[in-house]
């Protein structure tokens, strides 16, 4: 039979990628990735923009020349007339009314805005009512912050509720650790790459709450599908049945990540990259990474999570010893596969108490318990059911 290729395989469902087998290798990548995260916050920090740092911002003409020409003008403005202050960003945008130049600054005095907005004009030869300024106070990026901060912290728990009501509490913590891991990771790559932080970027990093849990809870239904009355059977331990729910899941997350992501790419790609639309750049780049690292974190970390939490229950621990007992017990030959023709043991031949013990078959759900049968009894009657008729009876 000629073999078929992975593509056909995942579709359906039969790739048997042993995802979980290799959790310690992706607590591993997760952790260093995690490091780096957490490193380049306290050395590259953020690149804040003017709503969280406060600052001024300037808009001139587009005819004025090109991006590169404005920005060294303002300077040069902002150098005799701004007390030190130098443009932080530039980027192109549009309007009714024409395109302009956007050049964000760090804070001014109202006198030096004035002073170094007729600078500009002076430099490049326009009338000052042509150039737009404004001033943005940090305390607005700070309100920001913290209504951000508030609304996370409530997603968190609600999120949390419903995945303990719907699923278990164990599912609950892996969703919220992969949640966490990829909302550190998507920051890291956001100050490591040193775009700037704008509202944009907090809407984007809310949005992608919602997909990353999307994600995991498509997953975790079909890992609760595969393991319902798992221990009454002795087939599979927890940890293969998880897997073989991420192995049928893979193919639909991964359509429904690559949908999510080709909008987003060509907006970060081709709206902020080729078009030059920089408004767009900081919400397209969260949500194009934060969208790939959910889709990572929810196949490479919430389900090996889940696997690693669910091996601590005792009644879990139990019927994974009870599927690797009969294994072996059958690797030994003292044990039948099941469907196999029984056949008697040799005169010689012992069997181990303990893994005959551990390879019998799991009691199936409603099963009731083997007892004794009552003293006396004889082909399932009770002593003397029908054993002694009454007196005078004659055989017909």
């Amino acid at each position: 039979m000629a073999k078929t290729g992975l593509a056909a395989r995942l579709y359906r469902g039969e790739a048997d990628l042993n995802i979980v087998g290799k959790r310690k290798l992706w607590f591993a990548v997760a952790g260093a990735l995690v490091l780096v995260a957490v490193l380049s916050f306290a050395i590259n920090r953020f690149s804040l923009g003017i709503e969280f740092a406060g600052g001024n911002s300037f808009q001139v003409p587009a005819s004025v020349g090109t991006m590169a020409q404005a920005e060294e003008k303002v300077n040069a403005a902002l150098k005799s007339d701004g007390g030190g202050a130098e443009v932080v960003t530039a980027q192109k945008v549009g309007s009714t009314s024409g395109e302009y130049y956007e050049l964000r600054t760090s804070q001014l005095t109202a006198d030096q805005a004035t002073a170094v907005k007729d600078k500009m004009a002076q430099e490049f030869g326009i009338q000052p009512e042509q150039i737009s300024g404004s001033q943005v106070s940090e305390a607005w990026g700070s309100q920001v912050t913290s209504r951000a901060l508030l609304g996370l912290l409530i997603f968190i728990a609600v999120v949390a509720i419903y995945l303990v009501l719907r699923f278990e509490w164990r599912m609950a913590v892996a969703s919220i650790a992969s949640l966490l891991t990829n909302l550190v990771l998507t920051a890291g790559i956001y100050s490591l790459v040193g775009f700037e932080v704008t509202p944009s970027t907090i809407i984007g990093f809310l949005t992608i709450l919602g997909f990353a849990l999307y994600d995991v809870v498509v997953v975790f239904d079909k890992v609760q599908e595969n393991t319902r009355g798992i221990t009454a059977n002795n087939n599979m331990t927890y940890g293969e049945a998880a897997n073989l729910a991420l192995n049928q899941s893979l193919m639909r997350s991964l359509n429904t990540s690559v949908v999510a992501l080709l909008p987003v790419g060509g907006l970060l790609f081709i709206g902020a990259g080729l078009l030059g639309a920089g408004t767009l750049k900081d919400l397209g780049l969260v949500l194009f990474v934060g969208m790939a690292v959910a889709f990572l974190t929810s196949i490479l970390l919430a389900t090996p999570l889940l696997v690693l939490l669910k091996n601590q229950d005792p009644r879990i621990s139990a019927h994974n010893k009870r599927v690797l007992g009969r294994r072996g017990a059958i690797a030994r030959g003292e044990v039948a596969p099941k469907g196999a023709p029984k056949a008697a043991p040799a005169a010689d031949e012992t069997i181990d108490p303990e893994a005959a013990a551990l390879a019998g078959a799991a009691p199936k759900v409603g099963a009731r318990p083997a007892g004794k049968r009552p003293t006396g009894a004889r082909g399932g009657r009770p002593s003397g059911g029908g054993g002694n008729r009454p007196g005078g009876a004659k055989r017909r």
